[in-house]
């Protein structure tokens, strides 16, 4: 019998745990600033989360833009990680690079700052032009799963590359595919790409007055995680 495919999804807020929780994650990677690709989030959500039952990853991700890092950046990043160790939580979602490849200092001292805690390879990787190269650099630093869509827009649109990865990894990194997966799309991405690991956001429309629009304090974008899709995504991959 094959093994139960993990559920990851990916929230920002206390009632964000709760609702990934009770709709049957098993994973929750925990971000501020979804709407942004996420961005770390605070010590306090972080010692919250700790507190969750289940295991949580942080990412780890200083600002918007690229992942290109300086000195002082990277120094953020690994105090941040330190932060997700006093917390308790079971590990860092972390990169560093660009499209000529992952940069190989950046990853083995933030790897090193992650000792103890499993380290996701966040998407980074999407943007990486030679991806079976990327994945052999992971590897060898010590990365336990990629996150990635196969570099495109969506995991469904990545399934080629997704599949090719898989088989190169041979499970070690896990391929943990990503981008627009939901419960009526999750049985054919695993079927055509073999993956056992997914990450979704499982959000809905969250709600927003004018007056808090138009001072800039929502965004119409905004989105909170759904208990109803996430229990829909985790009974998709059930039946897979």
């Amino acid at each position: 019998m094959a093994a139960r495919v993990v559920l990851e999804v990916c929230v920002e807020t206390p009632a964000g745990i709760e609702a990934a929780i009770e709709g049957g994650a098993d994973r929750i990677e925990l971000c501020a600033a979804l709407a942004l690709g996420g961005l770390t989030p605070s010590a306090s959500l972080m010692a919250f989360a700790g507190r969750a039952g289940v295991p949580v990853t942080a990412l780890i991700r200083p600002r918007a833009g690229g992942f290109g890092y300086d000195r002082a950046e990277l120094q953020l990043i690994a105090d941040d990680i330190a932060r997700a160790r006093d917390a308790g939580l079971a590990g860092v979602t972390i990169g560093a690079g660009g499209p000529e490849g992952l940069d190989i200092a950046a990853m083995e001292l933030l790897t090193r700052a992650a000792e103890g805690l499993t380290v996701t390879l966040h998407r980074v990787f999407d943007l990486v032009e030679d991806k079976a190269r990327a994945l052999e650099t992971a590897r060898a630093v010590g990365v336990a799963r990629i996150l990635t869509s196969g570099g495109a827009t969506s995991a469904a649109r990545g399934s080629v590359t997704l599949a090719a990865l898989v088989r190169q990894a041979v499970g070690s990194p896990g391929i943990l595919a990503a981008g627009g997966i939901r419960a009526e799309n999750a049985r054919a991405l695993l079927e055509a790409t073999g993956v056992r690991e997914v990450h979704a956001s499982c959000g809905c429309a969250a709600p927003a007055t004018a007056t808090e629009l138009a001072f800039g304090f929502a965004s119409a974008n905004q989105r909170m995680t759904d208990p109803v899709a996430v229990r829909a995504l985790r009974a998709a991959l059930d039946r897979s």
